[in-house]
């Protein structure tokens, strides 16, 4: 109708079309509002991509925390990520207002794009002007400004600092904000009434490096899994860098004790696994070694040190997997224990030992239990675990528990500001300004009471977060609203009445912590190592050559270092039982081939060898037949004797048995420890008993063959001797009778000479010898198995 209205030449009329677009804005105004109420002022607030266009980065600032009559200074760089070369742009610093409370800070510290509604408007001056800037060319820039042109607080506060950059592009010809970078200034011109006590801990931690076995000369060199350990004592390196800062720094000194017996160990003299061997370390390596320890000696007199227990043991595997395999806790008793002892005998000063140190400060009550069951008192917690959601401020680290045991809760923010990647100048600046932030927004929460705050920074800190730290340490340097406290006093601090006790429950833990625990596995392996090696060191006649070692190297295997290295802690438990394992097996029976026992009594020898470089004694060899009836064993089914075998000899023990009856009877020998502990395994053989062997058989028919032999012949000797004897008779008698012509009268009978009696008497033979027996020791050479038909000695 409209179409055809139109095309006629008539339309509404002016009344009508007044009264349509009165009732289109009436409708339509309300509708419009509602749609560009909210998104305008969101717009303006909003973090918009633009603002992201530039990179600004701040690489310093200069002074951290600056005080009336300084000059502010900062530097860094543009780099445009754009699309399109930027023109006409400006540089201006952005300062204020003060924040009131640490979680302003966190919020500022968040933010990445330019908000309106939040962000400072620009100084006026100064300013730095850049005609373009191309995309992907940084360009470096320097702003300075007395500290009288920022219009602080005379009473000091935390202030939010910022460096925009706004310009132009082609396709956007007005200024706006195209990139800025936010950072804080501390500035607190006149030391505060009360200033926070503040324990930043410096760790010396780092991974196991030393293997379970040792070399064979006299000092016992210690072999060493790699040489990593060397680089990190290298000028420049992480070890030796956390020296050379912590040295100037009011810090507490928290060493493992592993990490202070490897360097003194690599500096007497060490030796490096070379494939199946171990070659000699290095003499550059070993000045290293021994350059450290004197500068950390240095470094740490007059200082307070805290000792670990030996290796850094974790609490929270040990307490949440461990303590399934009976026997695990004594291994956390046994490296508490050597701790004291290795620091004063390397270091020369004495150490508190009463401290625990669950990774990342998380603990529930059995972590509690673990860490105070080997002496810890004093339990370094984090406020992320240990939570006082109920304070607006930031209590006293000390929290007495109960039972003489205290949590030394430690700030979760200011112990985690220098985690990640600090190489960039740009996030170590950043990190370092929000840390004396946070520590002079602590102060300033509660001016009128003075506190004590504990910083546990991360285990092992890289080059580049030891330096960030160590300049934060060092911005506190002026005391202006901190003072430095050691971490045994912090323990010793009156507590804050408000502040929780209550420790975490266990369903509490966190979750990506507990994933990364030992597993029940390597307990049991522990446990396995631990219970052969308690078999092993009786025997011996100089256990401290084997039991220090690799008693060391069980308390190394549950180490935290291992987190996130299960492939590798598994590899190193293998490598300490085979070394374990070498040794147990170098004490064995010699194996024996079967035996023929003839007779009815005898002696059975079975041979020990010993391959190791020291004597072993407390040994008992016994000796058990299968068939007591047949064939007995010093009167009995088995007998027992003692045995000592000395270094790299061998020693037989000889058994006396006795047989009732022929046939073939299994033999068992086994060595027993003095306390009735199998060791090594069972040496099993044969003897056949027989009475009548086929070799006694064959001597004694040869006996008879010769006695037959010697009767023929005696028998044919006569004979002849007689037939002899008759014919010279009668030539005789013929001669006689040829002289007289005629035979001579004689007496009746023929007149013979007596035969003669042969009187020879024929060898006899006993028909069984006794062999000589063998020397018992018979030396090193003879641990090789007896020959095949082995006859037992009668």
């Amino acid at each position: 109708m409209a179409e055809a209205a139109a095309f006629q030449g008539t339309g509404p009329s002016p009344a009508r079309r007044w009264l349509r677009r009165t009732l289109t804005v009436a409708v339509g105004a309300p509708l419009l509002a509602g749609l560009l109420h909210n998104p305008a002022p969101a717009q303006a607030a909003a973090d918009t991509p633009v603002s992201r266009t530039v990179d600004v980065a701040i690489d310093t600032l200069t002074p951290s925390a600056p005080v009336e009559g300084d000059t502010v200074t900062v530097t860094g760089t543009l780099t445009n990520r754009g699309k399109r070369t930027i023109t006409d742009a400006t540089v201006n610093l952005r300062v204020g207002p003060r924040m009131d409370s640490r979680s302003e800070i966190d919020q500022v510290a968040r933010r990445k794009g330019f908000r309106s509604d939040s962000d400072p408007r620009p100084l006026d001056a100064p300013e730095i002007d850049i005609a373009n800037l191309p995309v992907g060319v940084p360009r470096d820039f320097r702003i300075s400004v007395p500290v009288s042109e920022l219009d602080l607080d005379d009473e000091g506060g935390v202030y939010q600092l910022g460096v925009s950059l706004s310009g132009q592009t082609s396709d956007a010809r007005w200024d706006r904000v195209l990139g800025i970078e936010r950072t804080f200034l501390p500035y607190q011109p006149e030391p505060t009434a009360k200033r926070t006590q503040l324990t930043y801990l410096w760790p010396l931690i780092s991974s196991a490096h030393i293997s379970a076995d040792t070399a064979s000369d006299e000092q016992q060199s210690a072999v060493f899994q790699d040489d990593e350990l060397a680089e990190e004592l290298r000028p420049g390196g992480r070890l030796d860098e956390m020296v050379s800062l912590g040295k100037d720094l009011p810090v507490t000194w928290v060493i493992d004790p592993d990490l202070l017996a490897s360097v003194d160990a690599m500096a007497n003299g060490y030796r490096v696994k070379d494939g199946t061997g171990h070659a000699a370390g290095t003499e550059p390596n070993r000045k290293l070694a021994e350059r450290w320890l004197g500068q950390l000696e240095a470094a740490v007199q007059g200082r307070k040190v805290v000792a670990l227990p030996f290796a850094d043991p974790d609490l929270a595997s040990l307490a949440h997997r461990g303590k399934a395999v009976p026997g695990s806790l004594k291994h956390l008793q046994s490296a508490t224990a050597l701790a004291g002892s290795t620091v004063e005998t390397i270091l020369h000063v004495q150490p508190a030992t009463d401290f625990a140190w669950p990774v990342e400060g998380a603990v529930d009550p059995s972590i509690m239990a673990v860490a105070t069951s080997a002496g810890a008192r004093k339990v370094i917690a984090r406020s992320d675990s240990i939570q006082d959601d109920d304070l607006s401020y930031t209590p006293t680290a000390a929290r007495p528990l109960g039972g003489g045991t205290t949590a030394v809760v430690s700030d979760a923010e200011l112990s985690t500001a220098f985690q990640g990647d600090m190489v960039r100048a740009e996030t170590s600046t950043l990190a370092v300004q929000e840390f004396l932030a946070q520590t002079l927004a602590i102060t300033l929460e509660q001016p009128q009471d003075r506190r004590s705050v504990v910083v546990a920074p991360q285990r092992q800190p890289s080059v580049s977060q030891a330096q960030a730290m160590a300049a934060a340490v060092r911005g506190l340097g002026a005391k202006r609203w901190t003072e430095p406290l050691d971490l045994v006093a912090a323990a010793a601090a009156k507590p804050d009445p408000d502040a929780t006790t209550a420790v975490p429950r266990a369903g509490q833990y966190p979750k990506k912590l507990r994933a990364t625990e030992l597993p029940v596995d390597a307990f049991r392996d522990m446990k396995t190592t631990g219970d052969e090696l308690d078999d092993f060191k009786v025997i011996l006649s100089d256990a401290t050559r084997v039991v220090p070692p690799i008693g060391n190297a069980i308390n190394r295997e549950m180490s935290t270092s291992w987190r996130g290295r299960t492939t590798e802690a598994a590899i190193y438990r293998v490598d300490v039982q085979d070394v374990l394992q070498r040794l147990t097996k170098s004490v064995v029976l010699v194996d024996k081939s079967d035996l023929t026992l003839s007779g009815r009594s005898a002696t059975i020898p079975v041979t020990v060898q010993n391959r190791l470089l020291q004597d072993v004694e407390g040994l008992v060899l016994r000796l058990t037949s299968s068939n007591g009836t047949r064939l007995k064993v010093d009167g009995g089914t088995s007998a027992e004797l003692p045995i000592t075998v000395r270094a790299g000899h061998s020693q037989s023990v000889k058994f006396p048995a006795s047989a009732n009856a022929n046939g073939q009877v299994s033999m068992t020998a086994q060595l027993y420890t003095a306390d009735g502990t199998p060791y090594g395994t069972s040496m099993t053989f044969s003897v056949k008993v027989s009475e009548m062997t086929p070799t006694v058989m064959l001597v004694i028919a040869g006996g008879v063959l010769l006695l037959v032999l010697a009767g023929v012949r005696m028998y044919s000797q006569r004979k002849r001797l007689a037939a002899r004897a008759a014919e010279a008779e009668a030539r005789a008698e013929a001669e006689t009778e040829g002289e007289d012509g005629a035979p001579e009268h004689t007496a009746a009978g023929t007149v013979g000479a007596p035969a003669a009696k042969d009187t020879t008497e024929g060898d006899t033979a006993d028909g069984a010898g006794h062999p000589s027996d063998p020397d018992a020791d018979t030396g090193s050479e003879s641990g090789d198995p007896s020959g095949p038909g082995e006859k037992v000695d009668r």
